[in-house]
């Protein structure tokens, strides 16, 4: 049986694959084993409870603080909210539990639900196996003052922006550092539309605002960061410094500079360790980045003395590796991006924040991302295909080094199953589009021979 938990919560289509009766019984059941595993702390334990802006956010929050509440959990629904902010409160506000409802960049149908333990940090897959586990089991139930409460807590977003533009002045070391830019935000139609320009201009910026008209069936419709046309049309409208995308629940974040090019989550993460390498906060001059990097991203850093850990594909193992070396900054090339000292998950806004500082304090985004030179990448997915067999299939692994051993030093090739969708991932790299394109499709092809039914 597929587990039910992926590489970031239980994601499918809602109200089939992701039901009311299903969130209550993981909330129950998140209870119970964080409770057993000594994660609370007192008599009444309290979460965290936030959801992005799908209309199905609606029910399912609903379901989940009703199975939280009914397993004597103390309830503070913060309402739509950023991952990074529920993650964010989970740990300031000492909360025993964090819940988010959401899809992520996933369309508008879907739906998920993602833990946090106390501290803010995600579930380690140990504890998630347990949680799936205990689904359905038979359980005492509390009664009378036992049962836990819950309260509209939509107030607590302000505490997430007061905490944002804290950091990037930090960062930044001054206030008002965003002060002078211009940049156009494109938010998704997702749980940043209010907080996200709010934090932006908070810190100095001005914004021009687009997609940001939630009506809880237009999140990340043709826009947010996996659609950049229209924030490329309205940076050059605007004649802006740059511009930020988030995705519908904002833990990533991609950028667009001032010409119109995008800038994606290697370049961003290149800019950022360069500018905390040189102020001393790089934690032993350490990018951690995923298996998904671009090699134009390890030999920029390798010029500038910086090291590169890699992770498995997913924030969670990009903090997981961060938390094991005590590194400080680390992410994907999707755009999410954790910088420690700020953030247990990756924080879009935050990202774009940082960003900002950085263009005020050093030049333009395109100058300062000039080093970071991509070789061209391609990326093919093929669906329907048995991802159990993607390491083991012998055909498959023999057309894999045929590649490679084509490609030397001027490339390389990964293959992957996802995590959140039925697919396997091709991704080669090659010293120009044309071959790397073509080692992709001939992989791609093996693939689907071999793996698919």
């Amino acid at each position: 049986m597929p587990r039910l938990f992926g590489t970031d919560g239980v994601r499918g289509l809602a109200n089939r694959d992701i039901t009311a009766e299903l969130a209550v019984d993981l909330a129950v059941a998140a209870a119970h084993v964080l409770a057993e595993r000594g994660e609370f702390s007192g008599h009444r334990p309290r979460a965290i409870v936030g959801r992005d802006t799908r209309v199905s956010g609606q029910f399912l929050s609903a379901a989940v603080c009703a199975g939280l509440a009914s397993a004597g959990i103390d309830v503070l629904d913060v309402g739509v909210l950023p991952t990074p902010g529920v993650a964010y409160l989970t740990g300031a506000l000492e909360a025993d539990l964090g819940v988010v409802l959401s899809a992520s960049h996933n369309p508008m149908p879907d739906n998920g639900i993602k833990f946090f333990a106390r501290g803010g940090h995600k579930l380690d897959d140990a504890v998630e196996e347990s949680i799936e586990g205990r689904l359905g089991e038979e359980w005492d139930r509390p009664t009378g003052a036992d049962v836990g409460t819950i309260a509209d807590a939509s107030e607590y977003g302000s505490r997430y922006v007061n905490h944002l533009v804290g950091a990037v002045a930090t960062f930044a070391g001054a206030p008002n550092p965003l002060d002078g830019l211009s940049i156009v935000v494109d938010a998704a139609h997702g749980a940043a539309s209010v907080v996200g320009p709010a934090a932006l201009t908070a810190a100095g910026a001005t914004v021009h605002l687009i997609n940001a008209e939630p009506d809880g069936y237009n999140i990340n419709d043709g826009v947010g960061s996996t659609h950049l046309e229209g924030l490329q049309s309205a940076v050059r409208e605007h004649g802006a410094d740059f511009g930020v995308a988030f995705d519908g629940d904002a833990d990533r974040c991609l950028a667009v500079d001032g010409e119109g090019d995008v800038v994606n989550g290697d370049e961003i993460m290149g800019l950022l360790a360069l500018a905390m390498n040189a102020n001393g906060t790089l934690y032993h001059s350490t990018l951690v980045a995923t298996v998904m990097s671009n090699l134009g991203l390890h030999r920029a850093m390798r010029e500038a003395g910086i090291d590169i850990v890699e992770s498995a594909v997913g924030d969670r193992y990009v903090l997981e590796a961060m938390r094991e070396g005590g590194y400080t900054l680390g992410g994907e090339q999707s755009g999410h991006v954790i910088v420690s000292e700020f953030s247990t998950t990756g924080d879009g806004v935050l990202t774009a924040l940082l960003m900002g500082a950085q263009v005020r304090a050093g030049g333009s985004l395109r100058e300062q991302c000039s080093t970071i030179l991509a070789l061209p990448q391609v990326l093919v997915n093929v669906p329907g295909a048995d991802r159990s067999r993607v390491n083991t299939d012998v055909v498959l692994q023999d057309a894999v080094a045929a590649v490679r051993k084509e490609l030397g030093l001027d490339g390389r090739v990964l293959l992957r199953s996802s995590g959140t969708e039925p697919l396997v991932r091709v991704m080669v790299e090659a010293a120009t589009k044309v071959d790397a394109q073509r080692h992709a499709d001939t992989l791609a092809a093996v693939v689907a021979d071999r793996l698919c039914v």
